[in-house]
């Protein structure tokens, strides 16, 4: 038996979901689907980051307690474009079934597998733009000779030979130069490492 989720929200407190889910239960019983659960936003904008109800349902569909999940209209379910074309390709990984009443798309039909085919491509020309944007953006900020990653430490020799002369504790030290613990401790091994030169090269050559 497929285990079937429902889906319903409302932007305002003074709205309901009453007729979303009348259409939705009715729906299910007409195929023939007994275990139905229900999630509910009331008072929720769509953009809104996170949903209760939602976050509920995504877990359930995570954890592979959920083999269908029907929402009466894209509008009520998806945050935006990229959020639901994303969800449909996890769902599409994850073999959920997934129908929306208005738009009268069902995953699980010979067309709404070639509807999951076109949202994954969709996705995966979205993510193949996202990478070239982000690639010309480096490409330019190199041409305009910005430096890219992080930061250059600005601390001088004398700066960092002073801490290192009075043998502060590694975060103290760190913090007098306003750097991280791990950095000051590579800094100082590198200090070390030129402090040993010279002696290097006198036994060498001697």
């Amino acid at each position: 038996m497929k285990r079937v989720a429902i889906y319903a929200r409302v932007s305002t407190t003074d709205q309901t979901c009453d007729n979303q889910l009348r259409d939705l239960h009715e729906y299910c019983r007409a195929r023939g689907w007994d275990q139905v659960t229900e999630y509910v936003d009331e008072g929720v904008s769509g953009t809104t980051d996170r949903r209760q109800a939602l976050d509920q349902l995504m877990t359930a569909v995570r954890g592979r307690r959920v083999d269908v999940l029907v929402v009466a209209a894209f509008d009520r379910f998806g945050r935006s474009v990229r959020h639901l074309v994303e969800t449909l390709e996890l769902f599409r990984h994850l073999a959920v079934e997934f129908i929306s009443l208005r738009e009268q798309i069902d995953t699980g039909s010979p067309l709404g597998a070639a509807v999951f085919t076109i949202i994954a491509a969709i996705a995966q020309l979205e993510r193949s733009l996202l990478v070239e944007r982000v690639k010309a953006g480096l490409r330019r900020a190199r041409d305009q000779g910005k430096h890219i990653g992080r930061p250059r430490l600005r601390i001088s020799a004398s700066r960092l030979q002073n801490v290192l002369s009075r043998r502060l504790p590694s975060r103290v030290a760190a913090r007098e130069l306003g750097i991280s613990a791990s950095t000051y401790l590579r800094l100082a091994q590198t200090q070390a490492v030129l402090d040993a030169l010279p002696a290097v090269s006198e036994s060498t050559g001697s």
